[in-house]
């Protein structure tokens, strides 16, 4: 259990460090400042997050951890999308690894959710 834990962990950094890269690609404009700094605070906080939910204090607080996860790696794909749609970084499909990634931890934390709550009422 342990490694599966480790391994998501270094998934959710290297995905904040691409989060990282992709803000530093947005044009030094108002629209883009704002965005980078949206993008930095919602992409890169799932690591540190999760980092937190090892240390829960109990199942409640584990899955509160988890869910303020999920909440920003939400958020994180609008905002990506957001670029996409605007053309802000060239060419658009640069950032579809990027977004499929966002899905696919999305779903990860989706289905941990729905284990940690299994059985509670």
């Amino acid at each position: 259990m342990k490694e599966k834990a480790f391994d998501l962990e270094s998934r959710l950094i290297t995905f904040a460090v691409r989060i990282i890269r992709t803000a530093e690609a947005l044009p030094r404009t108002p629209t883009g400042n704002h965005i980078r700094n949206q993008l930095l605070r919602c992409g890169t906080s799932p690591a540190p997050n999760y980092a937190e939910a090892q240390s829960a204090e109990s199942r409640a607080d584990f899955s509160h951890k988890l869910k303020i996860v999920l909440k920003e790696l939400r958020e994180t794909r609008v905002w990506l999308l957001m670029i996409q749609q605007t053309g802000l970084i060239k060419p658009v499909n640069s950032l579809d690894a990027l977004v499929h990634e966002t899905n696919e931890l999305t779903a990860i934390f989706v289905a941990s959710l729905k284990t940690t709550t299994k059985g509670r009422t």
